[in-house]
Order: C-alpha cells, then structure tokens, then sequence
C-alpha cells in the first residue's frame, strides 16, 4: 500500500513514512493510491471479533510495511477495558463501542447510539489518539528517533494527545487550543497536565488561528525537519484510519447479514470523524447515507445543501456550547474533494489556493462556479443539517425524558440532524462525541443539574494548570518549539 498527495506533487510514501507526519510537501493530504476492498466473506468472519482484532484487520490493509505480529500486538495492547473503562452503567466496557438502541417505531426507523467516549479522556479521540501512541512510539523506538509533535485542538484532539503521549519515550507535546474558548472541563484536562513533555499554548484567537499555524509551521519544511515535527491533528492519516474502524464495528454490530444498510450522524466540524466513514464506505462498508450534523458553524452543511464551500472569517467563527465543532475551515475536506474530482490532483490544488486567496469555491454547477460536481455529491451518500443551541438544550431535555440518558452537547447535535434523516428500514447510527461531564454548563442549564462524572475527576477543575498565553504569529510560535526542543 502506497499514498499520495491530494495535490500531485509529493512522492509515493509507504505508511510508515508518513505516520509521523501530517501535510504532504506540496501542502496535500495523503491517501492511498487506491482503497483496498473488503469482501462479504471478511466482514462475516469479523462479526464475531473483538474491537482489537478487528482493528488488525482493518489496519493490516492500509498498514502493509509494518509486520503483522506488531500490528497485532499494538492493537491488542490499545484496545482493552482497562484503558476503555468509563464505559456507562449498563454497557460492556469490553465491547470498547457498545450499541444502545434509543428508539424503534412502528415505520420501521431505528435510532442507536454509538458509545466512543469511554476512553481516559471520555471523548471519541481516544479511539484513534490511544493507537496512535503506541504506533509512535514503536516507530520512534525502531529508528531511535525523536519527534515534536505540534498540534491545534478546539477542545477534545488536545487530551486525546496529551493523555496518549504523556510519558512516551522520544516525544514532546506541543498543543494550541483557543484562549478561553473550550469548556472548563476540556482545559482543566489539558491544563492540569504537569508531565515535562507536555506543552500547552493558549492562543489568543478562535480554533482556526490555531489551524493555521500548524499547517504554516508544517509547510516550513526546512523547519520541520530539523525540529522533527509531526501531527496528531485530524490530517494525519494512521488517526483516520484508526477511526474506520468504529464504523465497521458500528455496522457489524447492528447488522445480521451484509444485505443489511446502516447510517451514520456524524457531529463534525473539521470533517476527519465523517471522513473516516466515507474511507469505511468506499472500501465496501454497506453504509447508505453519511449525514454531517453542524453547528452554528456550519461551513459543512452549507457545502452539502449547496455546492458552496465558503470558510468563515475568525470574526463570523461563532463560539457556540458545542466548542469542539467551533470550525470554519475544514482540514480534512479536501481528501473528499479529492475522490469527488476522482483524483484530478492539479484541480484539487487549484480550488484549495483559491480557499486561500479568495476563501472557498463553488462547485454548484451555476454560472462562474468552479464547476459542477455537486450532483455527484448523492452518489458518496453525504447529507447534511445544523442544529443551535436551542436545538441543542432541547434534544439533550428529550433524549433523557425520552430515553433515560444524558448526553453531551455535540452528541445532542448529532441526535437532533439524525432525526431529520432517518428512513425506514435502515438503521440510524449516531457517533457519540464525548460523555456529558465535559460539558457540564451547558448539561445544567439543559437538566438543572449536573452531569455524572466518572471516577477521578470529580475535582479536575481545581487542580493547578500549567500552560501559557500567545499571539497567533509564526515566528514567535517557532521560536517557541525551538526552544524548548533544544534541537
């Protein structure tokens, strides 16, 4: 297995040699030179594996260079109960993704939740971040090598990382996230972290401006080499590719046969979570629709409505109770855009410069648009809807009247966009994003109380925090690392 770069330019890489990394040298993505397919006679023969030797099996196929008693062993090692522990009362921690059926109703419609947030952080990242340390770590050990990671977090990827790489040998952590902009709960988790290869910089600015220097900091090659600086960042291919996995548990889990569809609501702001079940779709996973629930941020589902992909100014960016989707340019679109244009690599770079100069582009059809590929966006099974803040403190009171459970603000969005789309006959899968007490202000203004926690952070906000305040500017942010890598 070989990949390259959405926009042409970058030599074929095996995936070892683009794990530790993020963007391609020309700017891109990486993808694989092909999908590589799954039969029906492999997914029978997954039904009845466990979530760690079934991610082998979905890994070996992308992760060809690395021999497969490794793989095994790391997957093996990443995906127990004891690191998935939170599991909720009445869900099997070792399922690692349990299934809880919210609703069934005489049409045939099926709504079911998807648990992801049980790892150490309580958040869906975990599923990917906790591999994705281990992969690091083995793959530094082998070389004997060191690596800066530099990353940008609206609320969730920043714990995921830190908590998965604090403590690993050869590692450093360097990670933005918007000044004042995630919940008190998010911050205390990343803030909290006293580990001395931990690093966190709080940005004066929205998520974006956070983005941004990471991706300007990654295309100074020259840098990036001598400071050794990689990605935990929703554009590094080994996290998405971790993420599929969850969806082919998802799918053989509320399945009986390969006859049977399912969809999936995915709350999305910066489109890596959905990106991996469009991956899953096109290596065969009998998905039938892949709905993207936004925000107030809704760069994505105005694309998915209209053809129209126009990035919000830091000003227009909206800080809303559901932080972690607080995103209005989409890091990962441009793979989908990619298998959209079916790999015209020099036409995805040119609509990508022009999200740079004049912030988006048009692919509607209608007269001086980019083009008129939106009428194939059906055939990849993508929709899409929003939901506000009064969506979201509504369906969070109705799914625990309704269902007897409390759910979080993003996981609420996913609920209420899933509603809109559901069909008969084929189960509706909503990916949870994070247990509720990471989001406790709004789950009391929502319930009138407060969100349950699991054991040992019943007092997270109180402990000291260790991080430091800076101005989104290049230079300075480089400066920075180079300091304290001593590199």
């Amino acid at each position: 297995m070989h990949y390259a770069s959405t926009r042409g330019h970058a030599a074929s890489q095996s995936f070892s040699e683009i794990l530790l990394g993020g963007l391609a040298p020309d700017g891109g993505l990486y993808l694989p030179a092909s999908y590589p397919q799954v039969t029906a006679a492999e997914l029978n023969a997954w039904r009845q594996l466990s979530y760690a030797e079934l991610a082998f099996e979905v890994l070996r196929k992308f992760a060809t260079d690395i021999p497969e008693a490794d793989l095994r062993a790391m997957t093996a090692k990443t995906y127990t109960a004891e690191v998935y522990r939170n599991a909720r009362e009445g869900e099997d921690a070792a399922q690692i993704t349990p299934l809880r059926v919210l609703q069934e109703d005489g049409s045939g419609r099926k709504l079911i939740l998807q648990a992801l947030s049980n790892g150490p952080t309580l958040a869906f990242k975990d599923m990917a971040m906790q591999l994705l340390g281990n992969l690091f770590e083995y793959a530094l050990e082998k070389n004997q090598a060191e690596l800066n990671i530099f990353g940008a977090t609206s609320g969730d990827t920043g714990s995921a990382a830190e908590y998965a790489m604090r403590g690993k040998r050869g590692i450093r952590v360097f990670m933005l996230s918007p000044h004042q902009k995630m919940s008190a709960f998010q911050t205390a988790q990343m803030f909290s972290l006293q580990d001395p290869n931990i690093f966190n910089i709080a940005v004066e600015g929205v998520f974006d401006d956070c983005q941004d220097l990471v991706k300007a900091v990654s295309n100074d090659l020259a840098f990036k080499q001598q400071q050794r600086i990689g990605t935990v960042n929703s554009i590094n291919w080994a996290r998405v590719v971790a993420q599929v996995v969850y969806y082919f548990r998802g799918y053989l889990s509320a399945t009986t046969s390969n006859e049977q569809q399912v969809s999936f609501t995915v709350p999305s702001g910066n489109f890596g979570n959905i990106c991996a079940g469009h991956i899953a779709r096109m290596m065969g996973l009998p998905i039938a629709q892949l709905v993207v629930a936004t925000n107030e941020n809704d760069v994505l589902d105005e694309f998915f409505r209209t053809g129209i992909y126009r990035v919000r100014a830091s000003a227009e960016t909206w800080h809303t109770t559901s932080p972690s989707m607080d995103i209005s340019k989409a890091s990962n679109f441009e793979r989908f855009i990619y298998d959209l244009l079916d790999g015209d690599a020099a036409r995805v770079k040119h609509l990508f410069a022009q999200v740079e100069s004049k912030g988006g582009f048009d692919l509607s059809g209608a007269p001086g648009s980019d083009g008129d590929e939106f009428s194939k966006v059906a055939q990849f099974g993508f929709v899409s809807g929003k939901s506000v803040h009064a969506d979201r403190i509504q369906t969070i009171r109705q799914v625990r009247e309704q269902y007897g459970l409390t759910v979080d603000t993003h996981t609420a969005d996913g609920i209420k966009v899933a509603r809109e789309h559901w069909q008969p006959g084929v189960p509706m899968i909503v990916l949870e994003t994070a247990l509720p007490a990471k989001f406790n202000e709004t789950i009391r203004e929502a319930l009138g109380e407060d969100a349950q926690r699991p054991a040992g952070f019943e007092q997270i906000e109180a402990l000291p925090q260790r991080f430091i305040v800076m101005q989104p500017q290049v230079e300075a942010m480089k400066a920075y690392i180079a300091e304290h890598t001593g590199l």
